[in-house]
């Protein structure tokens, strides 16, 4: 039987990530499965529970712990307190029935590959110039109804250290998609993905 894959989405903030894992969604040429993240962070404006992310509080994150259901997860120490993120094994992924695909980061890559097996997960790396995503960022920021501008320069300027280039080789990400044109990024990567499923 021909197993599916696990595409492992990644980028710095600002990066166009959500848009790009929204486009792959909708194409059903690629018929791709989104596997929905867990947090503790606060749901954002326009954000619904069960669509970009699962949101629980420590509590529930705990029970998953001491179920050893955790596969992945991050905590970031924010300007509003801790927040956790992570991939669970919650029984909804199934990789005898399909391609899956996850906005994560390189330790949610190489998480994945000690779970799943490395021949299963797929890096897909999106990068754009430092001046263009923060300025992507920034109008993000600007729609919230509680602009948080610190916690914005405080994940861009991490990111630069969680995507150093010396990461991204020790990750053996080779291949870049630079979202400047986004139909081209797409394109680019659709023509890549398709690859994959296909064998």
């Amino acid at each position: 039987m021909i197993m599916g894959k696990l595409f492992c989405l990644m980028g710095k903030s600002g990066a166009g990530k959500d848009t790009i894992l929204k486009r792959l969604l909708a194409d059903r040429e690629l018929n791709l499965i989104p596997v929905i993240p867990y947090t503790t962070r606060p749901k954002r404006s326009r954000e619904a529970d069960g669509v970009e992310y699962h949101f629980i509080d420590e509590a529930a994150l705990q029970q998953y712990e001491r179920a050893g259901a955790i596969i992945e997860k991050r905590a970031y120490k924010t300007v509003n307190g801790v927040w956790y993120y992570c991939t669970i094994d919650d029984g909804r992924i199934d990789l005898h029935s399909g391609n899956y695909i996850l906005i994560g980061t390189l330790e949610t890559y190489q998480k994945l590959k000690d779970f799943f097996g490395e021949d299963k997960i797929v890096p897909i790396y999106i990068t754009v110039d430092d001046g263009v995503r923060l300025e992507r960022a920034l109008h993000r920021e600007k729609q919230q109804l509680k602009p948080n501008y610190e916690e914005l320069c405080r994940r861009f300027l991490a990111d630069n250290i969680d995507y150093h280039e010396d990461r991204l080789k020790a990750c053996q990400i080779k291949k870049r998609y630079v979202n400047l044109d986004l139909e081209k990024c797409l394109s680019e990567i659709k023509h890549d993905l398709l690859k994959e499923i296909k064998g």
